[in-house]
C-alpha cells in the first residue's frame, strides 16, 4: 500500500512543480498554439466556413480569434494538424 501512496504522491507533487513552471523528471507533452485566425485565412474560410468544417462552435471560434480563449485539448490537437496538413484533414472530413 506504501508503493502506491508513494507513487501518488510524487505524480501529483510532479503535476504541481509543472503547473508552477518547474522542471519536472516526467515527460510531458504539449501542443504548440496555434493562431486560429491566421490557419482561418491560409485556408480562405469565412468563420461560419472554418467551424462547420471543423465541428467548432462559431462563438467559440471568434473566442479563440479574439484571444478570450485558448484552445486546449483535442481542439488544440486538431488545429495544429490543421496548421500543418490541412488538406489531409479536410479529405478526412469530407
Amino acid at each position: 500500500m506504501t508503493s502506491a501512496f508513494d507513487s501518488i504522491a510524487q505524480g501529483l507533487q510532479e503535476a504541481i512543480d509543472l503547473n508552477n513552471g518547474k522542471a519536472v523528471a516526467a515527460k510531458t507533452h504539449r501542443s504548440p498554439e496555434v493562431d486560429v485566425a491566421k490557419i482561418r485565412h491560409q485556408l480562405g474560410l469565412t468563420q461560419m466556413e472554418f467551424a462547420s468544417k471543423f465541428c467548432i462552435s462559431v462563438s467559440t471560434l471568434r473566442h479563440w480569434e479574439r484571444g478570450d480563449r485558448k484552445p486546449h485539448g483535442p481542439a488544440l490537437a486538431l488545429l495544429n494538424v490543421v496548421a500543418k496538413e490541412p488538406q489531409a484533414v479536410m479529405r478526412a472530413l469530407g
